[in-house]
């Protein structure tokens, strides 16, 4: 049994030393002791980077249809047809606000798709302005995504700290990150999660 523990180890080791080589596994152990990181973690990062150095990044998916997303969304509001879906007191009910809304442009339908379904898939993950956790916070009303928590875990101390330093971030006072923009809807988002009635 003890012949098996130590050719498991050493086969680790023979393992270690054919994906990372002497000159690596020094340069882990320097960077190790300078940083105080456990030698683990470079390791485990170098293998990231030998093994996946050359794969292709995974494509993006595709964007839905129309057809895909009318689908969606007649089965959230449980009819089979535009003008059903019109009809629809829930729907007119769920719509009330939205201002402008064209269902005869594949815009019109994407906002519902957002507001009632969920992301579209080619917006998942989306980076840019206004991107934080992977989603556009002016095209999705999603406040727990954006702060990174748990609705079902989080404490109101929670969403204060998650809020307080996406604001050290986007607060406009802050010359290099600032977004007056951004700094607004994080306000409406932790105000939404925080007041009480």
């Amino acid at each position: 049994m003890a012949a098996k523990k130590q050719s498991k180890a050493t086969q680790k080791i023979v393992e270690k030393k054919e994906v990372l080589n002497d000159f690596v596994l020094n340069e882990i152990s320097r960077l190790s002791e300078l940083h105080g990181v456990n030698a683990s973690v470079f390791e485990e990062f170098a293998k990231f980077v030998v093994e996946n150095y050359k794969r292709k990044p995974p494509k993006p998916p595709k964007p839905l249809t129309q057809t895909q997303i009318k689908q969606a969304i007649y089965t959230h509001f449980g009819v089979t047809t535009t003008p059903l879906l019109k009809k629809s007191a829930r729907f007119q009910m769920a719509t009330s606000a939205m201002n402008g809304l064209d269902l005869g442009k594949k815009d019109g339908w994407e906002k519902l798709y957002r507001k009632f379904v969920g992301i579209l898939p080619e917006e998942e993950n989306e980076q840019g302005r206004g991107c934080i956790n992977g989603i556009n916070i002016f095209k999705y009303d999603m406040p727990w995504r954006t702060f990174g928590l748990d609705p079902k875990k989080s404490t109101t101390e929670d969403i204060k700290s998650r809020y307080y330093q996406l604001s050290k971030i986007y607060h406009p006072d802050n010359k290099e990150t600032g977004d007056a923009e951004v700094f607004d809807r994080l306000t409406l988002f932790y105000k939404s999660l925080t007041e009480k009635f």
